[in-house]
C-alpha cells in the first residue's frame, strides 16, 4: 500500500504534465517524464508506449473536468455579494465535490492502470528512488528550517 501512495505521488507529478511533455520530447526537446521514469525504473519501449497511451487517454478526461471545477468555482465566486443565492451556492458546492471525486477516482484509476504495466522488479526500483527523494525533501526542509532559526 505504501508504494502504491509513492506511485501516485510520481504519477501525479508526472501525468499532469504528460501531455505537453510528449510534444516537447517528440519535437527533440528534453526528455519527458515517461522518459525519466524508463530511465529509472529501465521500462520497455511497448511499455513506454502503453504509458503513454494510458496518461493521454486518461488526462483529457481530467482535464475537462478541471475545466468544469473552474467554471462552477467562478459560478461560486459570483455568489459573493450581499444578495446572494444560498441554494446556488451549496448545488454548486455539490457539483464541485462530486467533480472533484471523479477527478480522485481518475487520477487513481489512472495510477493501477500504469501500475499495472510495471513488473515486480520494477515496481521496487521504483519505490526505492520513491524513498530516496523524499528523504532528500525532507533533509532539504530540514535544512530550510534551520536557516530561518538561525536567521531569527
Amino acid at each position: 500500500m505504501k508504494l502504491v501512495k509513492l506511485f501516485g505521488i510520481a504519477l501525479i507529478a508526472l501525468g499532469l504534465s504528460a501531455p505537453a511533455m510528449a510534444q516537447q520530447s517528440e519535437s527533440g526537446g528534453q526528455p519527458d517524464q515517461v522518459d525519466q521514469l524508463a530511465q529509472m525504473v529501465g521500462l520497455s519501449e511497448d511499455q513506454q508506449k502503453d504509458i503513454r497511451a494510458i496518461l493521454g487517454e486518461m488526462q483529457a478526461e481530467i482535464e475537462s473536468l478541471k475545466g468544469q471545477v473552474q467554471q462552477i468555482s467562478g459560478e461560486m465566486q459570483s455568489e459573493i455579494k450581499p444578495d446572494y443565492d444560498e441554494a446556488a451556492i451549496r448545488d454548486n458546492a455539490k457539483k464541485l465535490g462530486e467533480i472533484t471525486g471523479d477527478i480522485a477516482a481518475l487520477s487513481t484509476l489512472m495510477q493501477a492502470k500504469v501500475d499495472s504495466v510495471f513488473t515486480e522488479e520494477q515496481r521496487e526500483e521504483l519505490n526505492k528512488q520513491m524513498q530516496q527523494m523524499q528523504q532528500m525533501q525532507m533533509q532539504q526542509r530540514q535544512m530550510q528550517q534551520q536557516r530561518q532559526m538561525q536567521q531569527q
